[in-house]
C-alpha cells in the first residue's frame, strides 16, 4: 500500500506539469487517430476485396523501412521535416502572442525568392569556401524578406486592426504573383536540362547547402539522400525558440499579449510592437525553412506554378505546430511524425490501398489536436479524483487529512473557469 502510494505521488506530481499533460494529450490523439484510421482500413478493406487493414496500419507504423533503402528513404524523411518545422515554429510564435498567422506559404516564398537570387547569380564554383559565405549571405537574405512579409501583416493587424488571417491570404497570392513575375524573365532558368518552368539548382552555382556527410550516410548505392545541414540548424532553431519565449523579456511579453491583451496593456506592455515584432520573427522562420529546403543541391524551384499553387509546406506548419500544443521543442518530434506518416502512405498500395489513407488518417489525428484542451481537462480531472479518494481514504481510517496539494487547486480552479 505505501509502494502504491508514492508511486500515485510521483504520477500524481509528474502529470500536473502543463508540458507532460500536452504531451500525453498529443500522445491521447495520435492513438485515437490510428485507432479511427485503423476503423477507415477496415471498412475499405471490406468494399475492395485483397486490402488488408492489418496490413495497412502495419506499414503506416514500420514507414520507410518497407523500402528497399530505408536509409536512404529516413535520409529524405530527415531533410523534409526541415521546412515544416521551421512553418510550424512560425505558427506556434504567432499563436502564442494570440495571432494566427496563415501566411507561412507567402513568408516561405518570400524566402526562397530572396536566397536563390543571391545563391543563382553568384558562380562560386571550384571555391567551396566562398560558395558557404554566399549560402550564408543567401539565408540572411531570405531571411529578411520573410520578416518584412510577415511584419506587414503585423503592421496592418496593430495599425488598422485588419485581421491577421484576411492579411495574411491575400499577401500569399501576392508573393506568388511577385516569385512568378521576378523569375519570369530570369537568365536563371534551367534550359541546359530542357525543363520547363524551373530554375537551375545551387549545384550549379556552387552555393549549395551543406551536408557533412549526411547524405552519404543517408545512401543506397551511388544514390545520396536529399538531407543536409538544414536538420541540424532546424533543432537549433527550435531550441533558440523556445529559450526565447520563455527565458527572455521580449518572449514573457509577447505570451502575456496572446494570453490577455487587456492585462498586458495595463502592465504596460505595448501591444502593437508586440504584434508588429511577433508577426516580423514568424515571417522570419518561415522563411528560412524555405531558403534552406531550395538552396539543398539536389533541389529544384519551380516558378512557373508558383502564382496557382502555394507550397505545401506554409500550411504543413499548422498541424506540426498544433499537434505539438505550439511547443517549440515538441514540434521536431511532431513534425517527425507527421513525415513519417506522409512517407509510409507512398508504401500502402502493396496492400491494395491508395496512398492518401496516410493523409486521412494525419487529417484524424490533427483534428483531434484540436481537442487538446479537452484531453486536458480530462486528465486534471483523473487526478482531482485520485487527490479526493486519497482524502476521504484518510478520513475513512480516522486519519488526520491533510489539504489537497497547490498543484490540484490550480487544476480545480482553472475546471471552473
Amino acid at each position: 500500500m505505501l509502494k502504491e502510494s508514492k508511486f500515485t505521488e510521483g504520477f500524481k506530481k509528474a502529470v500536473t506539469k502543463h508540458s507532460t499533460k500536452s504531451l500525453l494529450a498529443s500522445i491521447i490523439s495520435i492513438i485515437v487517430g490510428l485507432i479511427i484510421g485503423f476503423i477507415f482500413m477496415l471498412v475499405a478493406s471490406i468494399l475492395k476485396p485483397g486490402s488488408s487493414a492489418l496490413g495497412g496500419i502495419g506499414i503506416l507504423l514500420t514507414g520507410p523501412f518497407n523500402g528497399l533503402n530505408p536509409k536512404y528513404e529516413i535520409g529524405n524523411l530527415i531533410f523534409y521535416m526541415v521546412p515544416i518545422i521551421f512553418t510550424g515554429l512560425s505558427i506556434a510564435i504567432a499563436y502564442k502572442t494570440g495571432l494566427f498567422n496563415i501566411g507561412a506559404p507567402g513568408q516561405f516564398l518570400m524566402g526562397t525568392m530572396g536566397s536563390l537570387l543571391v545563391a543563382l547569380s553568384i558562380d562560386t564554383t571550384g571555391n567551396r569556401f566562398l560558395g558557404i559565405l554566399v549560402w550564408i549571405l543567401a539565408i540572411i537574405v531570405g531571411m529578411l524578406l520573410g520578416m518584412f512579409w510577415g511584419s506587414l501583416v503585423g503592421m496592418l493587424k496593430a495599425l488598422f486592426g485588419l485581421n491577421e488571417v484576411i492579411a495574411s491570404i491575400m499577401l500569399n497570392w501576392i508573393a506568388a504573383n511577385i516569385i512568378t513575375w521576378v523569375f519570369k524573365d530570369s537568365p536563371l532558368h534551367n534550359i541546359g536540362e530542357g525543363k520547363d518552368g524551373y530554375l537551375i539548382k545551387t549545384s550549379l552555382t556552387g552555393n549549395f547547402s551543406p551536408t557533412l556527410g549526411l547524405g552519404k550516410l543517408f545512401s543506397s548505392g551511388n544514390i545520396s539522400s536529399y538531407i543536409d545541414i538544414g536538420i541540424v540548424i532546424a533543432i537549433v532553431f527550435c531550441v533558440l525558440t523556445w529559450i526565447f519565449m520563455n527565458k527572455t523579456t521580449l518572449g514573457y511579453e509577447m505570451k502575456a499579449c496572446g494570453l490577455n491583451k487587456e492585462s498586458a496593456k495595463y502592465a504596460g506592455i505595448n501591444e502593437k510592437k508586440n504584434i508588429i515584432l511577433c508577426m516580423a520573427f514568424s515571417g522570419a522562420l518561415a522563411a528560412i525553412g524555405g531558403a534552406l529546403y531550395h538552396l539543398n543541391a539536389g533541389i529544384e524551384f519551380k516558378w512557373q506554378s508558383a502564382y496557382q499553387t502555394l507550397p505545401p509546406w506554409g500550411f504543413n506548419g499548422i498541424p506540426v505546430a498544433f499537434l505539438a500544443n505550439c511547443n517549440p521543442l515538441g514540434i521536431i518530434l511532431s513534425s517527425m511524425f507527421i513525415r513519417y506518416l506522409s512517407t509510409s502512405g507512398a508504401f500502402l498500395p502493396m496492400v491494395g490501398f491508395n496512398q492518401y489513407f496516410a493523409d486521412i488518417i494525419i487529417a484524424i489525428i490533427i483534428y483531434l489536436a484540436g481537442f487538446t484542451r479537452y484531453f486536458i481537462g480530462r486528465i486534471d480531472k483523473r487526478i482531482r479524483d485520485m487527490e479526493l479518494a486519497r482524502l476521504l481514504e484518510k478520513e475513512k481510517n480516522g486519519l488526520k487529512s491533510d489539504p489537497p496539494n497547490d498543484n490540484v487547486i490550480v487544476m480545480e480552479e482553472e475546471g471552473k473557469k
